[in-house]
C-alpha cells in the first residue's frame, strides 16, 4: 500500500471546514504561496488580457505569472500566439516593455532575431552545425474566447476549456469584444493574498455599506438577502426583483441575447459562472446616472437597456459585458500578501474620447470600488496574520460564491498535489 507523507499543506486540505472560510496559513505562509504558484497559476487556464491589448500584427503584450514572463503576440497572419518571453541563446528577456510594437522580436544582448511566429530568423557566429529550427521560442498555450485571452503554462493544460467556450460564446458574442480598444487600464497592488481579492470579489454581502457608487446602478436584492428576515413589504420586493431578473431574461434571450445562470464554479478544473442581469435606473450601464457611457454601441446590440452579463472564472477573473462597454478584471498573485489587480474598460473601437465618451464617466465606478475592494482586503490580510484569527461561517444566502471558490481551489490545491481527499 502506498502511504503518503502528511504536510503542513496537505493537513490543511483535509481539514478544511465546508461553509468557513480558510485557516490563516492559506492567506500569509510563503510556503502555501509557492505551492499556490506551482499548483494552480502554472497548471489552469489563467485570464491575462483581451484581443484588443494587440491590435495589430507586431503588437506585444508582456505578462509575468510568477516565475514566468509571456510574452503575447500578434503575428503577420493576424493571429495571436504566447511565447515564453526567454532567448533561447543565454535565456535573456526578450521584450521588456509591458506594451509594444515590432517588426522582429529582438534580444538586446546579442541580436538574436525571432519572427512573429516564434521563429529564429538570425543569430550570428553560431557555425555551420547550428540549426535555427531547433531554437524557435517555446510556445505557451493561448486561448482566445471570443476577445478574452487566456494561456495554461503547463505542458498539458486541462482538457475542458473548450467546453466552457462553447457554453460561452453565444453569450459573449453579442458584444464582440475583438472589434473594441482599450480605452483605460488600471493597475491596482492590493495588500493581500489573491485569495482574498478573489473572495471578496465572489460576494457583494459588503456592497451596501462600502460601496456607495456600486450600489447605485445594482438592485439591493441582487445582492443575496436572508428570506427569514424579510418583512411583508420586503418580501413583495424580492418578489418583485425575481420576476424582474425572469422577465428580463425571457426577453433578452428572444432578442438572441442569452442570459439564463449558468454555474461551473467548483465541479470542474476550469471552473466558470455566468448570468445577465438587470440594472437599477435607466438600466444601461455601471455608470453613476446608470446610462450608457459610451454613445457607440457594440456588436449587435439596438438600444443599451440589457442591463449587465457577469462572467466569472477560476482562478483569477471576473467581467462585466454591458451594450456600450466592457469591464475585465485580472488578479494576479506577487506574493503571499501582494495582488495585482488589472482592469480594462473596453468601448467600440470607433469610439471616440471627448465625443462618444467621458473617460471618468466610464472608469468611475469601478475605479473608486476597487479601490474600497482593495482597502477591504488588505483590512482582512492584516486580521489573516493576527494570533486572534479562527476561521468563520460564510452566510449561505450572500456568500455562497465564496464557497465555491474555495471548494474549487481546495479541491484543485488536492488534485494538483495528488492528496487523496478523504
Amino acid at each position: 500500500m502506498l502511504h503518503r507523507v502528511e504536510t503542513p499543506l496537505s493537513s490543511l486540505l483535509r481539514r478544511r471546514l465546508p461553509g468557513y472560510s480558510l485557516e490563516a496559513p492559506f492567506y500569509t505562509s510563503q510556503e502555501i504561496f509557492d505551492a499556490d504558484m506551482e499548483a494552480i497559476f502554472e497548471r489552469h487556464w489563467i485570464f491575462v488580457g483581451v484581443e484588443p491589448d494587440v491590435p495589430e500584427p507586431g503588437d506585444t503584450m508582456t505578462i509575468d505569472i510568477g516565475r514566468n514572463s509571456v510574452l503575447i503576440v500578434r503575428d503577420d497572419d493576424n493571429a495571436v500566439k504566447a511565447f515564453h518571453n526567454v532567448c533561447r541563446h543565454r535565456g535573456a528577456r526578450l521584450v521588456l516593455e509591458p506594451k509594444a510594437t515590432v517588426g522582429n522580436i529582438v534580444c538586446r544582448y546579442h541580436a538574436w532575431t525571432y519572427n512573429t511566429d516564434g521563429q529564429l530568423i538570425h543569430a550570428d557566429h553560431m557555425g555551420e552545425s547550428f540549426d535555427p529550427g531547433c531554437h524557435g521560442l517555446k510556445p505557451v498555450h493561448l486561448r482566445s474566447l471570443e476577445g478574452l485571452l487566456f494561456i495554461c503554462l503547463a505542458d498539458e493544460p486541462p482538457a475542458d476549456f473548450e467546453d466552457m467556450a462553447a457554453t460561452m460564446a453565444p453569450y459573449l458574442a453579442p458584444h464582440d469584444l475583438r472589434n473594441c480598444k482599450v480605452a483605460y487600464e488600471s493597475d491596482l497592488i492590493e495588500r493581500g493574498n489573491w485569495k482574498l481579492t478573489m473572495e471578496n470579489n465572489r460576494e457583494c454581502y459588503h456592497c451596501a455599506g462600502n460601496h456607495p457608487e456600486l450600489t447605485v446602478p445594482l438592485f439591493a436584492y441582487g445582492f443575496g438577502f436572508s428570506p427569514e428576515q424579510l418583512d411583508e413589504q420586503d418580501r413583495e420586493q424580492a418578489a418583485r426583483y425575481s420576476c424582474l431578473v425572469d422577465d428580463s431574461s425571457l426577453e433578452w434571450e428572444k432578442e438572441g441575447i442569452p442570459s439564463r445562470e449558468i454555474d461551473h464554479l467548483d465541479d470542474r478544473a476550469t471552473g466558470f459562472r455566468t448570468q445577465r442581469l438587470p440594472l437599477d435606473g435607466a438600466g444601461e450601464a455601471h455608470t453613476m446616472d446608470t446610462k450608457a457611457a459610451c454613445r457607440k454601441l457594440l456588436g449587435k446590440f439596438t438600444h443599451a437597456r440589457h442591463g449587465a452579463l457577469s462572467f466569472w472564472t477560476q482562478p483569477n477573473s471576473w467581467h462585466h459585458f454591458m451594450s456600450d462597454h466592457v469591464v475585465t478584471f485580472a488578479a494576479i498573485p506577487l506574493g503571499p500578501d501582494r495582488t495585482l489587480l488589472r482592469t480594462k474598460w473596453l468601448v467600440h473601437k470607433d469610439a471616440v474620447e471627448g465625443v462618444d465618451y467621458d473617460l471618468e464617466n466610464l472608469t468611475g465606478v469601478w475605479t473608486a470600488t476597487n479601490q474600497q475592494d482593495g482597502d477591504l482586503v488588505a483590512y482582512c490580510q492584516q486580521g489573516a496574520t493576527s494570533p486572534a484569527y479562527q476561521i468563520g461561517p460564510y452566510s449561505p444566502y450572500t456568500e455562497f460564491l465564496v464557497e465555491k471558490f474555495c471548494n474549487w481551489y481546495i479541491g484543485r490545491m488536492a488534485a494538483e498535489t495528488g492528496l487523496v481527499q478523504p
